[in-house]
């Protein structure tokens, strides 16, 4: 069987300066994990690291790039205000936008990204372009229109029965809301609400014994195991996916997962190019349904 997926495991790190910036940052490195030479089309995926008194000079590129901060602090720029992003924040960077990072804390910072579409191949995506003012960023408030394009998840976010608007930052409305089914919980983050036109990023969580059964999508995705360990199958191979393991699933790829713990599971996940309205999900099971009806001519004109 083709694989069309990706699994590394935390161990499997190689972080690197990528050439584009190479005269525009210093202390910076990334882990490219899901990107041309890997296999997907549409989107990289990288987890990145800033070192203390590191920086990513002012500059724009080609592509959306969505961020999560993983640990520590990260100060972004852009031509909108100066963000001091936190564990927990997250970001959207429209195309074309100037931006600039840097790191003011005596901590590393590690932050994975997402940036649609996907950077071409022996090309210049990246333009250094002036620099912006520097000046004192603000935290992140998602109750302040000044950071509307970033905002912050936390465990209360993704647990159903913490959801009743005393408990809520913003006012309850679709923005809050929680997607809940077969003990899964998902909470979008990035999407168009936020600006974003080709990818979406969200957090994922399993509750024990929750599941998704066999299926495939008409879009990539990837996924980063933040906290649990969660039994998968990727084309027909079965993976235990840990904390710091990365998966992605190309185009075609069936895959499934189950929480066999006795604990949550939750992950970072992308989704690459957005997805439809409909038809984003095509279950095994329906189809086999499906199938088993027409063998026994129920309904069948044919």
């Amino acid at each position: 069987m083709q694989k069309y997926h990706i699994v590394k495991t935390a161990a499997d790190a190689d972080y690197k300066l990528p050439k584009a910036y190479e005269k525009i940052s210093k202390g910076y490195r990334v882990w490219s994990i899901v990107n041309h030479e890997t296999g997907s089309v549409h989107q990289e995926f990288n987890l990145c690291e800033l070192e203390p008194g590191g920086s990513i000079n002012t500059h724009l590129h080609t592509f959306e790039e969505s961020i999560y901060i993983l640990e520590g602090e990260l100060t972004c720029a852009t031509g909108d205000g100066t963000y001091l992003m936190k564990q927990g924040d997250y970001g959207f960077i429209q195309v074309a936008a100037p931006h600039a990072l840097r790191n003011e804390s005596n901590k590393t910072v590690r932050w994975a990204e997402s940036l649609a579409p996907q950077p071409r191949m022996g090309m210049d995506d990246v333009y250094p372009v002036a620099e912006l003012p520097k000046v004192s960023p603000i935290t992140i408030d998602a109750r302040d229109p000044r950071t509307r394009a970033f905002g912050h998840i936390s465990d209360a976010n993704m647990d159903p029965t913490k959801q009743s608007q005393d408990l809520l930052a913003l006012s309850a409305s679709m923005r809050t809301a929680l997607l809940v089914y077969s003990g899964i919980t998902v909470k979008m983050m990035i999407d168009s609400e936020l600006g974003a036109q080709l990818a979406t990023m969200f957090m994922v969580q399993y509750v024990p014994g929750g599941m998704a059964s066999p299926h495939d999508h008409p879009l990539e995705e990837a996924y980063l195991i933040l906290e649990g360990e969660v039994d998968s199958k990727f084309d027909g191979i079965h993976y235990l996916l840990k904390p710091g393991d990365v998966a992605w699933s190309g185009v075609g790829c069936i895959h499934e997962f189950k929480n066999n713990t006795n604990g949550i599971v939750r992950w970072l996940e992308t989704a690459t190019p957005q997805p439809s309205r409909r038809y984003s999900y095509r279950f095994l099971r329906d189809w086999k349904y499906f199938e088993e009806k027409l063998n026994k001519k129920d309904g069948n004109n044919g």
